[in-house]
This record gives structure tokens, sequence and C-alpha cells, in this order.
């Protein structure tokens, strides 16, 4: 009966195991000084070897031979590999994780070992074991009998109690390292004859993912397709991707704004049965090679594709900036994990395809909203846009015109009116209140002193800029990836008393923001002189509210859902689509 290459292709000694060298110095020293403990804790991801070192190091404390152990040649080492020994005892603990399993375990540690010199336990997804069953393991693990071994293996040790940790030793395994794995392939083929290009070898350990098993047996499948020779065209072919002309083609494609060669491109290599999870995160892996590529200058050893690839893609790089690499790569995430768990992964491709090529950055792989403006054109967050568009409406700018001192002029502010989850007692409940209270806080904000900077509202009484407002609050928070990002796409929508009003490009930057709610705020009060609450909206948020409002006949909250409208168009070129 055939047997998979991650069973046949299994380290007999500590010297064959890769990738896990910090493991095997210690186990080894142990051995060889005699001070082996009682209990052990393997974790790491799957396929990283844990259940092989908890063989060989039953081996070792079993083996006969007087030389390094284990030897791997003595009945007991023998037995071990074969599986017939009887003092090492499996378990599978998915299967096997009601308590009556660990009673039945507590109850045979009480018998010596047969055969070896020491009874060894291994319990394999040790996680999935029952409260009851780690309570009923406790005193074992920690005072077993002479002879006794137990050694836990887990992908998941988080979700071990403390009491299972603290009585045992572990070891942390790695991912193992793509030479690495690729060095183990390359002498896998030569013993069975086959030829494998690095090109090959290459491609298969990067979609190992630090998996040995995962690895061999993509490798498996790839060698019963073959006579004698493997390359990276073969390898393509059994992994449902395509080669990285494609990626090339179909990002060029997205970048002139050509949606439909895109699509009919998408489709051509559909027809061919290729997989679109697997081209989704291929094409991201695309966009990650570009952001290498274009930040760092010899970067082949960081891609694996041909030189000549190589080269286009440094093209390509150069061609893009990093908002735009950001903004795909915020989208395809989203789109594989909106995949992950869709019926039709093609669709969801597709809209991909269609909002990266419409230049829509919104982060997401199903957005609300469409580019008003030209595609090219970058996000602008002018407050000139917002008065453009209140001169442009006479009769409602006239309106507050008449209501505001004579000392004062109009600002954005007036544009956005406190959104619908504000403190619902302290809000009036007409609409003539709201503008009249309004107007008196936007007279209380504009004489407000600011800490070390201009005053907000100069004695003059120009309205200020919620832009360069906004730009000055950034410019007190450090620079680094989240709050670079969060800076790019929000904006400042209205301020007064009591809080500010922050609109998030997306939900993802929303979310983004919410976690940096502490310093943002704090940068806020430093720059007003006074404490406020942030309140955080995305443009799908408003969206949802202007639908609400319209189906539910609010003229309150359609008035309000309007003028959220109004904001986001002018400070995003976003206009939310409501069907």
């Amino acid at each position: 009966m055939y047997k998979a290459l991650y069973r046949t292709e299994r380290p007999e000694t500590f010297d064959e195991v890769i990738g896990q060298e910090h493991i095997v110095r210690v186990l080894k020293n142990q051995i060889a000084s005699n001070t082996i403990g009682h209990a052990y804790l393997f974790c790491g991801t799957r396929g990283t070897g844990k259940t092989t070192m908890a063989r060989l190091l039953a081996k070792a404390v079993n083996c006969t031979s007087d030389g390094e152990k284990p030897c791997g040649c003595c009945d007991n080492c023998l037995s071990i590999k074969a599986g017939t020994f009887i003092d090492m005892i499996e378990i599978d603990a998915a299967s096997n994780n009601g308590v009556e399993s660990v009673r039945e375990i507590r109850d045979s540690v009480n018998y010596p070992a047969s055969v070896g010199r020491r009874k060894v336990y291994i319990i394999d997804e040790v996680h999935m074991l029952s409260t009851a069953a780690f309570n009923a393991l406790l005193k074992t693990l920690e005072e077993p009998p002479e002879g006794i071994m137990f050694i836990l293996a887990t992908t998941d040790p988080q979700k071990l109690p403390q009491t299972i940790l603290s009585r045992c030793m572990r070891f942390n395994f790695r991912r193992v390292s793509e030479n690495q794995l690729a060095g183990q392939m390359k002498a896998i083929c030569e013993k069975r004859g086959v030829e494998i290009t690095d090109s090959a070898l290459k491609l298969l350990a990067v979609n190992a993912d630090g998996s040995v098993r995962d690895g061999l047996s993509l490798l498996d499948q790839c060698l019963a397709g073959i006579d004698k020779v493997l390359d990276r065209e073969t390898v393509l072919e059994f992994l449902g991707t395509v080669s990285e002309g494609f990626f090339l083609e179909l990002t060029e494609k997205v970048c002139v704004r050509d949606t439909s060669g895109a699509l009919l491109l998408l489709d051509e290599v559909l027809a061919e049965g290729k997989d679109v999870k697997q081209l989704l995160n291929d094409w991201m892996a695309h966009y990650r090679s570009l952001l290498i590529a274009k930040y760092i200058k010899d970067a082949e050893n960081l891609l694996n594709m041909s030189s000549e690839n190589i080269e286009k893609l440094k093209r390509q790089s150069q061609g893009m900036d990093l908002a735009t690499i950001n903004s795909s790569i915020l989208t395809l995430a989203n789109t594989i994990n909106d995949a992950r768990y869709s019926t039709q992964p093609r669709t969801l491709m597709e809209l991909a395809i269609v909002v990266l090529a419409n230049g829509i950055r919104d982060g997401g792989a199903a957005p609300t909203a469409f580019i008003e403006s030209a595609p090219s054109a970058p996000i602008q967050k002018s407050s000139k846009q917002i008065k453009d568009r209140m001169a442009a409406k006479p009769s409602e700018s006239e309106k507050l015109q008449a209501e505001i001192p004579s000392k004062f002029e109009p600002s954005e502010t007036q544009e956005i009116p406190p959104w619908e989850d504000f403190d619902e007692g302290a809000r009036p409940e007409t609409s003539q209140e709201v503008q009249d209270s309004e107007l008196e806080v936007k007279a209380q904000v504009a004489t407000q002193p600011k800490v070390g900077q201009d005053n907000i509202s100069s004695s003059t009484g120009s309205s200020y800029e919620m832009d360069e407002l906004w730009e000055r609050v950034w410019d007190r928070l450090p620079e680094h990836g989240s709050i670079s990002m969060v800076r790019m796409n929000t904006s400042l929508a209205g301020i007064n008393e009591r809080e500010f009003k922050v609109i998030a490009c997306s939900d993802f930057v929303r979310d983004l923001a919410e976690k940096n709610t502490e310093i943002i705020t704090k940068a806020v009060a430093d720059e007003v002189g006074r404490p406020l609450k942030m309140i955080l909206r995305s443009a799908n948020d408003a969206a949802n509210l202007e639908e609400t409002a319209v189906k539910g006949n609010n003229s309150t909250k359609d008035e309000e859902a309007k003028k959220i409208a109004e904001a986001l168009e002018s400070s995003f070129n976003i206009k939310p689509r409501i069907e």
C-alpha cells in the first residue's frame, strides 16, 4: 500500500529534523545528562513536526543503544517506528476528549513500562479536551508515577488552562523557512530520480507556508503527474493558479482603468479551470511584490519570479503610488475574507476588479459608494468645496446667514448636525431649536482659544478651515503605519462644544481609528484647548442612515442624512448610493 511522502519521509533521528534546531539542542542535552522531564508541551502551527518530535523523544528515552539516541536501529526504535511499541500510547484528544478517556489514562499509569524504560503518553490536539478532562488530568500530570512521561501537542495553546501550562515544559515550534523546505524537497526528488527546477522548488516552498507536511503533500501531488522533470509550469497547473505574467497584465489593465479588458482576461483564465480563491491570494501577493520592488532596490531574493518578470514588476511599481497599492491590498484582503464563506467567489473577484479599476479607494470588496469625479483624481478634503455647495443652495445658505451674528461667517461645522446617537437628552427636539443651538455652539467654538496655536476663529470673525484644523491635529501625532492610514482616509465633519465628528472612508479605517481613539482625542484636546468626545462613522454608516431615513419617512433624520451625504461628497468626492 502506497504511503504519502509526509509519512515515509519522517525524520528517524534528531539530526534529520529541519527548522527546529533550538528544540533539538535542548532535548539532546537533557538526554545526554539524563535530566528528562515528566511532562512536555509542544506548541506550533500544523505540519511543523510536533508529533514527529514527540515520537523521536519517545524513541530516545527507550533506546537501548550506547551511542547517540535515538539510534533508529534497536528493537525499541524499530517498534516505535512500526507503531507496535506497547509502552508508547498515542491518543487523539479531538476524538477522545471526554473525562472517561482521561480516567483510563489515570488508571493505566499505575502500571510500569513492560518493554521499554519509560511509558510515554502522547496526547495530540490536547486543547480539544473538555474542562472535566483537564481537571481529571491535573494531579497525574503534576506527579506521575516513576517511569511515566506525558507529551502534549497542540496548535492552539491559548485554549489550555494555566494549571496545565504550569505543569509542562513548553517548546514552541517555528515555521520552517522556505530555503530549508526547498532543500528537503530537492533531496527527496534526487532520491526518487526526479529532476526539479529551482523555480518549482521555490514555488512549492512558498505555498507550503512554513509547514513541512503541506510542502510534502504538494510535492507528492506534483510527482504523481510527471515522469522525469518537474518545472514551474507544472507546479502552477497543480496549484490551480497562473504565472506572474497574468497578474502583471491584470494589474496593468486595472491601472489604466480598462475594466472591460480586466474582466475578459479573468474570464479567459477561469475558463481554464483555475481556482478563484487561489487567484485572489496570488493577486494580493503580487501587490505585496509591487510594494517590495518599490522600496527595496535589490529585491530579487524576496521575489519568487524570473528576472524578466522582476524588471516588469519594478517598472509597474514605479508607476503606482503608495496610496493605490495600499487601497488595492485592503480591497483584496476584504475580498479574500468574504470569498472564504461565499458560494460566489468569482462575483466577488469581479467586483474587486471593478472597484480597483474605477479608483474607488474604499478598502472593501463591496463598497456602497462610487466616485463622481475623474477616477484618477485624489481624495480632496477642502472646506472650499463645502462653501461652494452652500452657495449653490441660496435658500438654505440665506436662512442660516440670517440667524448668524454678523461677526461670524457660516462654517462647515453647520453643514453637519449632531449624529443620531448623540446624547438625546441634550439635543433640542425641533428643527428650529437645533439650528439655534448649533449657532450658539458655533459662536462659542469660534471664540474658544487654543493651546499652542492661533485661535480657532480669529478676532476678525473669519471661520477656521476644518481641514487645516484636522491637519494640525495629525501633526501632533507620531508617524507610523496605522496612524498614517487613518490620517489619509478620514475627514473632520463637524465640531461643537462637546464632540467632534469624524468620517472614515471605509469600515476598516473606522475600526482602525477606534483602536487609536485615545491618542486622537488627546491630540484634538491639545489643539482646541479642551477635551472633546469623538463620534466616529464610516461612509457605509452614513449611507445606511440616509436609507433608513428615506424608508421611514422621518423628516428630521432625512434632513440630517442629506447633510451628511453632502459632507461625504464634498470631503471625499463620494456619493452614497441609495437604491
